[in-house]
């Protein structure tokens, strides 16, 4: 995968900034700040702002990658030299070469679980399973779908393998196939015909073939990639489209040389998948930079007050200076969401359109 760094737009506000807010809090109302609810000294405070009813949204927009998906390598298992590759572009489905060594096609089939082992009569185990779904699914007959690789499944092979052009052994080489989620689109390819491969050397690399929406998140956000949720996103042209996040997943980004030929460190981040609701209006954009806004939470029809207005009280919890008549004192309040450099306030004592103290 390739690094991508995003550029967080819009920051809710969080625990940092509580803290931050908190440490300016403890010396105001250490020099004229007073018990709840009774009066403070005259001297109002250096600034005010107001209780608001209103929406509270803990969103972040960053950028995002309009393309495939997430794109995968395909390495080789087999040594040899490469005699076919597909054209960027290709779509590859079930049962499809992906690309040929020595002339023999390793062939693309379904499946989450990679080859690791040789298939043959006497195994046993998912794997097993895996591959013999596909061979039903191509049509080969004469044998159960199950996780016990019989001489049946073996004579169901060879007749795959004669399909092919390949040895009919029987027995299937963990080199011979690849296994994705679906089909696949060809992304590129860092190898080239006529290349001598190693097992371990990328041949090419692949995405799936869903117009898909790839964000990079710190892991801090990771509250923000929750599968399921809906995001809003804004293609070049400004155009809005819903989106939901299909799919999230951690990755390590290795780090690279730097300029003083030291490694730079590895990174973990959180790569979101966004599908998109309405794929027509994709039409036109082959790759793009989009805009996605997330939305952690959401509190309708509450107060608020800017997150610099809130006061540690001596016996625990939180209060805000209530100015009024010229004269102010300290509002015990429970606190909700925090966003957008609002905090999200309630108490009796609290009713839209009050006047609260502020820091200068």
């Amino acid at each position: 995968m390739t690094a991508r760094r995003t550029r967080v737009r819009v920051v809710a506000v969080g625990a940092a900034v509580l803290v931050a807010a908190t440490a300016g809090v403890v010396a105001a109302v250490g020099f004229g700040g007073t018990d709840r609810g009774t009066a403070s000294a005259d001297s109002g405070p250096p600034a005010t702002a107001t209780v608001t009813r209103q929406t509270l949204t803990d969103a972040q927009t960053v950028d995002g990658e309009l393309g495939y998906g997430t794109t995968r390598t395909a390495t080789a298992r087999l040594a040899g030299t490469i005699t076919a590759l597909p054209e960027a572009g290709t779509v590859v489905k079930r049962g499809g070469r992906l690309y040929a060594v020595d002339n023999d096609p390793v062939v693309l089939l379904y499946g989450a679980l990679p080859a690791y082992r040789v298939l043959e009569p006497g195994l046993e185990g998912s794997d097993v399973a895996q591959f013999e779904r596909n061979l039903r699914a191509l049509g080969h007959t004469g044998f159960t779908v199950d996780d016990e690789y019989t001489g049946s499944t073996a004579d169901a092979v060879r007749e795959w393998q004669e399909d092919l052009g390949l040895p009919e052994t029987g027995r299937v080489e963990p080199g011979r196939i690849v296994y994705a989620g679906d089909a696949v689109r060809v992304e590129s390819l860092p190898a080239s015909t006529g290349d001598a491969v190693q097992p371990g050397q990328a041949v090419l690399t692949y995405t799936g073939t869903s117009r898909l929406v790839t964000v990079e998140l710190d892991v801090d956000d990771q509250r923000l990639a929750k599968e399921g949720a809906t995001v809003g996103v804004v293609l070049p042209d400004g155009t809005s489209v819903d989106g939901r996040v299909a799919s999230a997943e951690t990755v390590i980004e290795t780090g690279s040389g730097g300029g003083s030929g030291q490694s730079e460190e590895a990174q973990t981040k959180i790569e979101v998948t966004v599908s998109v609701a309405d794929p027509a209006k994709l039409t036109g954009y082959d790759r793009a930079s989009v805009d996605v806004t997330f939305t952690a939470a959401e509190r309708p029809d509450v107060l608020t007050v800017p997150v610099a207005a809130l006061l540690a009280l001596a016996e625990g919890g939180y209060g805000v200076e209530v100015v009024e008549g010229g004269r102010s004192r300290i509002v015990a309040v429970t606190t909700g969401l925090f966003a957008a450099g609002r905090v999200e306030v309630g108490g009796p004592d609290l009713v839209e359109g009050l006047t609260v103290g502020m820091p200068a």
